[in-house]
């Protein structure tokens, strides 16, 4: 079976790569097609597979700016043939799934999110964005969300990484999905024998994550807040900071490892699909304090993993670390971590392989012969259940009138 696995771009490691990552162990012939590919930020186990970009690679300046690339992105993707392929996977967050498949393959869509920025999030990031984005976007939006709705009529089963996302899936595509949560490394991450006097955020530092609440919250605080993580926020995030924030930017697994297991606890301010942070930080031990929206609610259990807070502002973080402080002693490393297992690379793995089984068979060709044999059992049975009725006897019909036979004249 010739495999194709389709990315929105690699340019990072994160949690949709890590997904890759896992695809890859499952299926290490298969290519991979991506819009734009940075070589030196991805990891050896993805630099092993032949790596197909579109015309977009070539453009300067695209694997910094792709996000600007936008509009181009549907004329790319199609542009890429699968015709070869019989199981094509494609991970969707950016679009991905916009690839044209042939008709005997089968298409199964890793759903990360529908693109926020056409969705949900529009708004947002509209308000968010610069002069000529605000200006293009009411213009190209509609076009786009109007690609991105026909081009999941292409998808022949769609998995959602949560529920959260399954519920949009079906709010915005009109279409069922299967819910299988991301995989995370949670045997890379172990507690640490003793905390420190900080908190910690890490992750990408964009808008919607919302970082900017925890850097105002424990400056007001007067509390150690340790950022880790690079991105166009940084400069604002740096100019509203107290000294007791400190940014370690882009660092390396090692230091990440060391500052989840010794937090005291992980910030999480933003409303996420699924948030695989907060689950390396319950694998190290540690609890979380997160907004509750998106996937959150299925990954942070009150009094259990974390807390929650049910407002995304500053007054309510505030709030919530008072009262985690208050019952600090409560969480406990060893629940955490048993909390943590159930998001393993190992579950994902074997739901994946599950449902692709499932879909292949669904979607196996059926032979001629076959094809034959059950019309004619379904004819037979369909006879069995409606006889037909008995043939009527022709009768005779009796004629009281002599029949006069004239004879032809000539």
């Amino acid at each position: 079976m010739k495999v194709a696995i389709v990315h929105y771009w690699l340019v990072s490691m994160r949690g949709g790569e890590k997904v890759i990552e896992a695809l890859c162990d499952m299926y290490p012939d298969a290519d991979i097609f991506t819009l734009v590919y940075d070589e030196s930020r991805v990891s050896e186990k993805i630099r092993k597979h032949k790596v197909t970009t579109s015309f977009l690679q070539r453009v300067p300046g695209a694997i910094k700016g792709y996000q600007s690339l936008l509009p181009l992105m549907p004329f790319a993707l199609e542009s890429f043939d699968l015709s070869g392929y019989d199981l094509i996977i494609s991970s969707e967050s950016g679009p991905a799934k916009g690839i044209i498949p042939s008709p005997q393959a089968t298409h199964i869509c890793y759903c990360h999110s529908p693109m926020r920025y056409l969705w949900d999030h529009y708004h947002f990031y509209r308000s968010n964005a610069g002069l000529a984005s605000r200006l293009m976007l009411p213009v190209l939006a509609p076009l786009l969300r109007s690609w991105d709705v026909n081009t999941s009529l292409r998808v022949d089963r769609f998995i959602a990484n949560s529920h959260h996302v399954s519920a949009r899936i079906g709010k915005y595509y009109r279409r069922p999905a299967t819910v299988l949560y991301p995989p995370v490394s949670v045997d890379d991450f172990t507690p640490a024998a003793a905390t420190e006097d900080f908190y910690l955020c890490a992750g990408q530092l964009i808008a919607y994550k919302r970082i900017d609440l925890a850097v105002r919250a424990f400056t007001k605080m007067n509390r150690n807040l340790i950022i880790i993580g690079e991105g166009k926020e940084m400069e604002n995030l740096k100019r509203l900071a107290g000294p007791t924030i400190t940014f370690l930017g882009r660092a390396p697994f090692s230091v990440l490892k060391e500052k989840l297991a010794r937090c005291r606890a992980l910030i999480f301010p933003g409303e996420e699909d699924f948030g695989i942070v907060p689950v390396e930080a319950m694998a190290s031990g540690r609890p979380v304090i997160a907004f509750g929206s998106g996937g959150a609610l299925e990954t942070v259990v009150p009094g259990v993993s974390g807390m929650l807070f049910e407002e995304q502002s500053m007054e309510a973080l505030i709030e919530a670390v008072h009262d985690f402080e208050d019952n600090e002693a409560a969480f406990r490393p060893d629940i955490l971590r048993a909390h943590a297992a159930q998001f393993s690379l190992r579950n994902f793995t074997q739901g994946m392989q599950a449902i692709i089984d499932e879909e292949l068979l669904a979607r196996r060709p059926v032979s001629p012969r076959s094809n034959n044999r059950s019309a004619v059992a379904i004819q037979r049975l369909f006879e069995g259940q409606f006889p037909a009725p008995a043939a009527e006897t022709p009768q005779r019909v009796a004629t009281t009138d002599p029949v006069t036979v004239h004879a032809p004249t000539f």
